[in-house]
């Protein structure tokens, strides 16, 4: 298939693991014979810095026009001054708005050759396998915001269409995994909470054979952290979800594994690992590409709809934490090429064995 993917590597480690990503994908073209076109655009700070927004006119236009794209990370101590009136994080709120997509997907697992890594003793983390749906575009990081010397606002605001659509995207995952639901509000105190409560609720009527549950927010926290296998597709609003997945991602043993799907109504979606810019290591050639990696998986999945090669990816991925090398985030010394390297030499090999199981299907 053709489909073309625009690339956003945006800031600090963006760069170094982007590319990386795209040597994956570079890799899936040709062993499972695609054609794949890249349109590299600016985005976050290195956009403010060449031409001072951080979501130029041609990277949206650019984007809004692809089949996928796929991000490395904005912002950086450069641009952190919050008095500033233009910072790289607005340049990422816009392009998701831009594109509509409400749903971001954050997969968690823990690795059995990565456990020791987590701060969880082995026992809790058996069968740990969850599915964060974070509504994207709604509440406080959208809402109306004022400042003064003395006060400030942010606005968190919902709708039943926004809460609805999120909801019933959590649903349907949920019917392709182990059918149970987990919504997590803040319901005994916001009126916010309280409508998407609610809407969840009515909403779960329409799945009689998914199960649902309820948590407050506070309560999801420590639940995490002592009974995680016990969840399998959780549903929240953005704050919430910001929150709960980046302490979610301290069970995986590090920021670096783990990718992320932002999508909307269509096939077209945002990738990118939820891992943040790092600057401290920028340049250096360190950064773990793996979450990018994995990123790509998703693409391939939800965009492009080659589901082989999605897994033809993470089996690639599996073989490399299993074996090495790895990065220095999760007890290596490896560098982000020899990590990329590596990957693509198990994507070989895992293509291969794609490739001969779907001629022997034929």
């Amino acid at each position: 298939m053709k489909a073309r993917i625009v690339t956003l590597p945006g800031d600090g480690v963006g760069p170094e693991v982007t590319a990386a990503a795209v040597a994956v994908l570079e890799a899936v073209a040709a062993r499972f014979g695609h054609d794949f076109a890249f349109d590299e655009h600016l985005i976050g700070g290195a956009a403010i810095d060449a031409t001072g927004e951080p979501l130029p006119a041609a990277t949206l236009a650019a984007c809004q026009a692809a089949d996928a794209v796929l991000l490395g990370a904005v912002g950086g101590p450069k641009w952190s001054d919050p008095n500033a009136p233009v910072r790289p994080e607005q340049g990422l709120l816009a392009l998701r708005a831009a594109l509509g997509v409400y749903a971001n997907l954050r997969p968690l697992q823990v690795h059995p050759a990565l456990a020791a890594l987590s701060p969880l003793k082995d026992e809790k983390l058996k069968d740990v396998d969850v599915l964060f749906v974070r509504e994207l575009t709604g509440g406080a990081y959208f809402g109306a915001k004022t400042r003064t010397d003395d006060d400030a606002t942010d606005e968190c605001r919902y709708t039943v269409a926004e809460v609805e659509r999120v909801a019933r995207r959590a649903f349907e995952l949920a019917r392709a995994r182990r059918k149970h639901v987990t919504s997590v509000d803040k319901a005994n105190v916001l009126e916010t909470s309280r409508l998407w409560r609610r809407t969840v609720t009515r909403v779960a009527a329409d799945y009689p054979d998914v199960a649902l549950e309820h948590q407050l927010v506070d309560s999801m926290a420590m639940l995490l952290l002592t009974q995680p296998g016990r969840y399998d597709v959780v549903v929240t609003e953005n704050l919430f979800g910001d929150i709960l997945t980046d302490e979610a991602a301290a069970l995986a043993g590090s920021l670096g594994l783990l990718p992320s799907a932002s999508l909307g109504a269509g096939s077209k979606g945002l990738y990118e690992p939820i891992h943040g810019s790092a600057p401290d290591i920028a340049g250096k050639g360190i950064a773990n590409p793996v979450g990018t990696v994995l990123s790509v998986a998703l693409l391939l999945r939800h965009s492009l709809q080659l589901d082989a090669e999605a897994q033809a990816v993470e089996a690639a991925v599996d073989h490399v934490l299993r074996h090495g090398p790895r990065s220095r985030d999760i007890g290596g010394n490896a560098g982000t090429d020899a990590v990329r390297d590596a990957v693509l030499a198990a994507l070989d090999a895992a293509g291969d064995a794609f490739l001969q199981g779907a001629r022997a299907c034929g």
